[in-house]
């Protein structure tokens, strides 16, 4: 049985930071690619950032880019995401999802492509 589950998530004050970990069990770790999604209230679901140790490949989201970072312990199963100068906008509860398909710049971030998700994670920044 394929189980994602995330924590790490709080309350944090605007600039600070915070790590998520998703913590992966139930299938070949290194084959599939990993994604960090997350949703706000009234909002769609957004692609956050993901990573592929097949591929060796991370992607980001354009505002993430430089505040967020993703890696992968392989030995633990498990992904991180670095969330640094966190902003109040970053507010969401966010998601670690996996699939088993390859992911390239123009897949990574839809949502209808990963086929497991974790329950989810509440990050909360203060202004």
């Amino acid at each position: 049985e394929v189980q994602l589950v995330e924590s790490g998530g709080g309350l944090v004050q605007a600039g600070g930071s915070l790590r998520l970990s998703c913590a992966a069990s139930g299938f070949n770790f290194d084959d599939y690619a990993i994604g960090w999604f997350r949703q706000a209230p009234g909002n769609e679901r957004e692609g956050v950032s993901s990573i592929s140790n097949s591929l060796g490949t991370t992607y980001y989201a354009d505002s993430m880019k430089g505040r967020f970072t993703i890696s992968s312990d392989n030995a633990k199963n498990t992904v991180y995401l670095q969330m640094n100068s966190l902003k109040p906008e970053d507010t969401a509860v966010y998601y670690c999802a996996a699939d088993s398909r390859l992911k390239y710049g123009s897949t990574w971030y839809k949502a209808r492509g990963y086929d497991y998700w974790g329950q989810g994670t509440q990050v909360t920044v203060s202004s």
